[in-house]
């Protein structure tokens, strides 16, 4: 292309599109790829020459090397229980008649209002050493170890049941797309109820289930808020102690290698994936589906079994919600000594929480957050996905390839990187140092939601009638008013469910913000893991649940408008 027809294009554009245009340029140099290279300058080139010092280091710690250990058991592990949970869980609600499903619909699913932290706690404030199970179990046994929920086997029970959301909103998308024919087909051979779904139902679902055993193992690997909490000091995963180690300027290294392990390990295990899911060829073998119907299990002790499975799971699942709800109108004693008494019920915590400024302050400061940065995330997405709908070259394919970035790092690693980076001035930021700011974990909430908001929106984007852009633009509109009054209109309702999701994945967060948060500035879930600890005053612990109820709404209500109202259509 000539200067002459370069100079006539950048004419037509208009001023606000480069500035819209530098700014995205500047985020994914900034914030996206420079930190990314530079953390692996700081472990292996200290000092400007060629180091394995830190590997050294890394080899050489015995807690380093027992935490890779202790994360590669726990991964592996969860890969079976969640895997047999979680299906177990579709299985019930989707493919069996059951009865009550719906009454174990809210039981299962209430994973997907509380997670993260919150579930952790809550799982410890119930099964915990001062928790209301375990002092109904020593009522019954009166030598049983009040210390028993800690260690591995707390981690793995809390994470095998916190980790089937994604069976259940996944695998039951899939096993409801199931051909019902073919089932039929199979029953009418003589073929039993449990051959079929161990022949033709979950050979279909293997594409669906390694791809979720990828992410269960991910999920493993990188844990944090189970490991922290429940772990205690014999089972320290690799993320509890890139956090210890990223406090120190002398253990920062071995952090960032760490935190860079982890990121190879993911790399690893995604490319796995896709190389899978390209030599997969997965096809219903008849032109004209038939919607699944639910099928009775014909053997009587077979089906009281799993109605009583049922049953259990729901137990297991609602508990904890349930008693966090009841305790929450309870005085500070009551929540102390896990013991219900009618009187001690009232409205008083909720009420603090409210009209008490040092109570309202971490609920506050993680509304601003979550709402700043699910509205930049969102702007930032729009402005890519309109950049990738309008010009296809080889910049747009690097565009997108950077904005995807920080789905192929885990979280931990985007922390260090920008700990790292940000911790003295950089030219890039105006000499500016992030390390300490409030601003540091603004941009690491952007960053990390990038990927899941660039996908949904450029998929809103590309399902677009171009017609409706040639007419505007026939009609002597420009490209800045099309865009507002044409097409934002059409996919903003898609635009805010994807938003509404951002804000409910900050809110209550951890794993991210307990490596960048301010002190003065403490978000929801430090807040939150903080009234685990064995020295929180009953207080804190009454603030803590009203807290976790006020985002289990929050999530529900957010789930309705996001999920539940499309159902409905």
């Amino acid at each position: 292309m000539s200067i002459e027809k370069i100079k006539e294009k950048l004419a037509t554009i208009n001023p606000t599109t480069f500035i819209f245009y530098g700014l995205i340029a500047w985020f994914v140099v900034a914030f996206l790829i420079y930190p990314n290279i530079n953390i692996y300058y700081e472990i292996f080139f200290k000092d400007g020459k060629l180091s394995f010092k830190a590997a050294e280091k890394l080899l050489s710690s015995e807690r380093a090397m027992r935490s890779l250990y202790n994360s590669l058991i726990l991964a592996v592990s969860l890969v079976f229980t969640v895997n047999i949970v979680g299906i177990t869980l579709v299985l019930i609600t989707e493919y069996f008649d059951i009865k009550g499903t719906r009454i174990l619909r809210l039981g299962y699913f209430t994973t997907l209002i509380y997670s993260g932290v919150v579930l952790v706690s809550g799982y410890k404030f119930v099964y915990g050493e001062n928790g209301f199970m375990t002092k109904l179990l020593v009522n019954l046994f009166p030598s049983f170890d009040t210390t028993w929920f800690h260690g591995y086997w707390a981690v793995l029970f809390v994470m095998s049941f916190a980790g089937t959301s994604n069976h259940v909103l996944f695998l039951g998308n899939a096993i409801r797309k199931i051909d019902f024919q073919t089932v039929e087909a199979a029953k009418n051979m003589g073929a039993s109820t449990f051959y079929i779904l161990w022949r033709i139902v979950l050979p279909v679902l293997k594409p669906t289930i390694f791809a979720l055993t990828i992410l269960t193992f991910l999920t493993g690997l990188a844990a944090t808020s189970a490991p922290l909490i429940l772990g205690g000091t014999e089972f320290q995963t690799i993320t509890p102690v890139i956090l210890t180690f990223s406090k120190s300027v002398t253990s920062r290294d071995l952090a960032a290698l760490l935190a860079l392990v982890l990121g190879l390990a993911t790399l690893a295990l995604l490319t796995i994936m896709i190389r899978f899911e390209q030599k997969g060829n997965f096809m219903s073998v008849s032109k004209v589906k038939s919607e699944l119907v639910k099928q009775k299990i014909s053997n009587k002790l077979g089906n009281i079994a799993v109605h009583m499975l049922a049953y259990f799971l729901f137990l297991l699942y609602a508990i904890p919600v349930v008693l966090i709800i009841i305790f929450s109108f309870t005085d500070a004693h009551s929540i102390a000594t896990a013991t219900l008494n009618f009187n001690s019920f009232s409205m008083s915590n909720y009420m603090n929480v409210f009209s008490n400024s040092s109570a309202l302050k971490p609920y506050l400061v993680s509304i601003v957050y979550a709402a700043t940065a699910s509205v930049t995330v969102v702007v930032l997405a729009l402005m890519a996905s309109r950049i990738l709908q309008k010009f296809r070259n080889k910049w747009t394919v690097i565009l997108e390839y950077a904005l995807l970035i920080p789905w192929m790092l885990p979280s931990t690693l985007i922390a260090i990187g920008l700990i790292v980076t940000f911790n003295t001035p950089r030219m890039i930021i105006g000499n500016s140092i992030l390390v300490g700011t409030v601003w540091m974990l603004f941009f690491a909430y952007v960053i990390v939601h990038i990927p899941f908001t660039l996908r949904m929106v450029k998929a809103s984007f590309f399902s677009l009638d171009t017609n409706l852009e040639d007419a505007a633009k026939n009609l002597g509109a420009k490209s800045f008013y099309t865009f507002t009054k044409v097409l934002l209109p059409i996919i903003l309702p898609s635009t805010l469910a994807v938003l509404a999701l951002n804000f409910n994945g900050i809110l209550a967060d951890y794993d991210l913000t307990v490596f960048l948060y301010h002190p003065l500035y403490q978000p929801l879930g430090i807040v939150i893991k903080n009234s685990t600890d064995a020295q929180a005053l009953s207080d804190t612990k009454a603030l803590t649940l009203v807290y976790s109820v006020i985002l289990m709404i929050m999530s529900a209500i957010t789930l309705y408008f996001v999920y539940g109202r499309k159902s409905r259509t």
